[in-house]
């Protein structure tokens, strides 16, 4: 069997490898939710959460929150306002900007999630990371934090020559 190139390449490819850990755990918690009847993209989950907790939000404002593109939030949005979760209007004081809703329906789901799907989201992961407490988490949000302090193209060796 080939090896797993991108855990051999360490640090060179640390992006792929946590892309490839988000698609696992985004994998397992899709079975999860469809175990409780709920057909929605796992990765759906963020932007409902941020508009439950912080009411009615921009497209920029929820890209923001969630930490994702604004093509990538619009997408999201188109999809959830085609499955009646959200809506989707033009503000009041920019009519450049729209504001995004949850509908009744998606009110009920993130409700039912909250008190179903979640919590039995968190445990399995909090299991599955059990042996490293709670510095992986702190860890994740120092590399968060540090990118957007300093990204990549700071980092790297300043010689003129290529590497």
């Amino acid at each position: 069997m080939p090896q797993d190139i991108v855990r051999e390449l360490g640090f060179l490819t640390l992006g792929t490898r946590l892309r490839r850990l988000g698609e696992m755990l985004q994998a397992s918690t899709q079975t999860i939710m469809q175990h409780h009847g709920i057909d929605l993209p796992a990765a759906h989950y963020p932007l409902l959460a941020a508009l439950d907790r912080n009411g009615s939000l921009t497209v920029g404002e929820l890209a923001d929150v969630i930490g994702i593109s604004q093509p990538g939030a619009t997408r999201t949005i188109g999809q959830l306002a085609q499955a009646g979760l959200v809506t989707v209007a033009v503000s009041d004081n920019d009519q450049r900007r729209k504001q995004v809703s949850l509908t009744k329906a998606g009110q009920n789901l993130v409700s039912h999630s909250a008190r179903v799907v979640w919590p039995r989201v968190e445990v399995a992961v909090q299991d599955l990371c059990a042996e490293f407490g709670d510095t992986f988490l702190d860890q994740l949000a120092a590399i968060e934090d540090g990118l957007k302090l300093r990204p990549l193209i700071n980092r790297t060796p300043e010689d003129k020559e290529p590497l």
